[in-house]
């Protein structure tokens, strides 16, 4: 069932994870080439009136993010209206205090603009790098979260737990200026994520990665039951999804698919997933799939259903897909914020 969304809340973001793009020769670019081109892709997206960046950690050879909020300050330098932030912050092996102090920081650079999306991650490498245990990985996140909710009053903190020393009228700086800094709970389709972000009174956003959005229905209806049967004012909602946008759904397509399908093989080697075949990527591009790929108006209309179909305020597009080339990136995220995002808010109106 659809629901009503009012035009003028709605938000269009971008979330890469600096994926490794291709030189001319075809050869992967170096890191330092990557995440200075990232900074570029931020400017434009700034230039073109997008709401939001977010910028997720990797710690592997195809994505050259390993500290989100250190490319974010410098985004910060060079922008001055999009809001800058994790996609997502891995909580479990990092620790909540530093998370705040690096956000706040970022928080102060931008005039205000840095949010944190936090959650347990698809991807698991960082554990062993960071000595965490993959058997604690419950453990760590809900202890982790209650501790950074607590942060969030910017009020001394007393706090005990397993997984670190305990505190005791502890102060973390810097405080924001406004009082709070915006967090997110990042979801990939777990009903208990959902529970623990209506738990602790943040704002959802659906990770929609594959198969139809409309099977996210459920849980964001669940997570604004839970809200309501605690008594609490309905939460923002958010989805990210992967895609591409280019002047034609034929054009945008032919460039996506091969990067597309060299990454996600890449990734399903590591993981036991069977090959990608052009069929499977032409049914993830339908109106009925995860992938939100063609022409302007193309993507608009799917943006705009299921925007309405989940009853949610927020779409960040996932514009980085394997080793796509700088050009065809700086033209996405173009076409996105001055053709999209114009016409989703019509489409919806």
């Amino acid at each position: 069932m659809s629901t009503t969304i009012d035009p003028a809340s709605v938000e269009l973001g971008l979330d890469t994870f600096g994926d490794v793009t291709a030189g001319p020769d075809g050869s992967p670019d170096h890191h330092a080439v990557v995440l200075r081109r990232v900074v570029e892709q931020a400017v434009l997206a700034d230039q073109v009136g997008l709401s939001f960046i977010g910028l997720g950690e990797h710690h592997r050879d195809d994505f050259a993010i390993t500290a989100p909020d250190v490319v974010l300050a410098a985004i910060a330098s060079r922008t001055e209206h999009i809001r800058l932030g994790s996609a997502v912050t891995v909580l479990s092996s990092d620790d909540p205090i530093r998370v705040f102090e690096r956000f706040s920081t970022v928080d102060a650079l931008s005039n205000g603009r840095a949010e944190v999306i936090l959650g347990r991650g698809s991807f698991t490498e960082s554990f062993p790098l960071f000595g965490f245990d993959l058997a604690d990985y419950e453990r760590l996140f809900a202890e982790k979260l209650d501790l950074f909710t607590q942060l969030l009053t910017e009020q001394p903190v007393t706090w005990s737990g397993t997984i670190r020393p305990p505190l005791r009228d502890q102060r973390v700086y810097p405080p924001t200026e406004s009082g709070r800094l915006k967090v997110w709970i990042g979801v990939g389709g777990t009903p208990q994520s959902v529970v623990r972000a209506a738990h602790h009174r943040l704002p959802l956003m659906l990770a929609i990665i594959g198969g139809p959005p409309a099977q996210f229905v459920p849980l964001a209806r669940y997570y604004r039951d839970l809200l309501a049967a605690e008594g609490v004012e309905p939460l923002p909602v958010g989805m990210h999804s992967p895609g591409h946008v280019a002047d034609t759904d034929e054009q945008a397509r032919d460039e996506l698919f091969p990067h597309f399908q060299a990454q996600r093989d890449r990734i399903g080697r590591e993981r036991g997933w069977p090959p990608t075949t052009r069929l499977q990527f032409e049914r993830d591009a339908s109106p009925e799939g995860a992938l939100y790929v063609g022409s302007p108006e193309t993507v608009a209309r799917k943006i705009a259903t299921n925007l309405q179909l989940l009853g949610v305020s927020r779409f960040d597009l996932k514009y980085a897909n394997g080793a796509m080339p700088h050009d065809q990136l700086m033209r996405s995220v173009e076409l996105y914020g001055s053709r999209v995002a114009p016409l989703v808010r019509d489409m919806l109106g």
